[in-house]
């Protein structure tokens, strides 16, 4: 039971521990790369790649408690509100991956150098890009709100 916990535990931390490298670097990118363009460049597949980390984890989280709640409990819990938080996180980090980042990535295919882009491909790609940065902080707060929710649980 306890390596079910510790799952638990690593899936999270893994998980909400890579948006907050991820938060903490980007705009170091931004600074230190000579370009815009080149900064995105990086930080498209970093992000791609922290919502797989993101997807694997949440998989493993609620693979894990669910299994753990059956051995303790008899019974499978399934909306606990970690669980819940954890159900959400997945279904942002989806519709970020695989919706907003394709479309964001088109407009950056179409337009290599967004500061010379006209005005309307500019409002789009931002108003994608904010959406983007909302989602990616609510999952951060939402992850953090489910370590604090698993981390307060007794142990026996």
């Amino acid at each position: 039971m306890n390596f079910l916990r510790y799952i638990m535990s690593l899936s999270l931390v893994a998980w909400v521990g890579g948006i907050v490298f991820f938060v903490s670097m980007t705009p170091i990118l931004f600074a230190v790369l000579p370009s815009r363009h080149l900064a995105g460049s990086v930080v498209s597949p970093a992000l791609s790649r922290l919502h797989w980390i993101g997807m694997i984890s949440g998989v493993l989280f609620l693979a894990s408690s669910w299994a753990y709640s059956l051995i303790t409990a008899g019974y499978m819990r399934l909306w606990t509100p970690a669980n819940v938080l954890v159900l959400l996180m997945l279904t942002l980090t989806g519709v970020s991956q695989f919706g907003l980042s394709p479309r964001l990535a088109r407009i950056r295919a179409e337009i290599p150098i967004m500061d010379s882009a006209p005005e309307e491909v500019r409002v789009r790609f931002d108003a994608l890009h904010q959406w983007s940065t909302r989602i990616e902080g609510g999952v951060l707060l939402m992850g953090l709100v489910a370590v604090y929710l698993i981390s307060r649980e007794r142990v026996y």
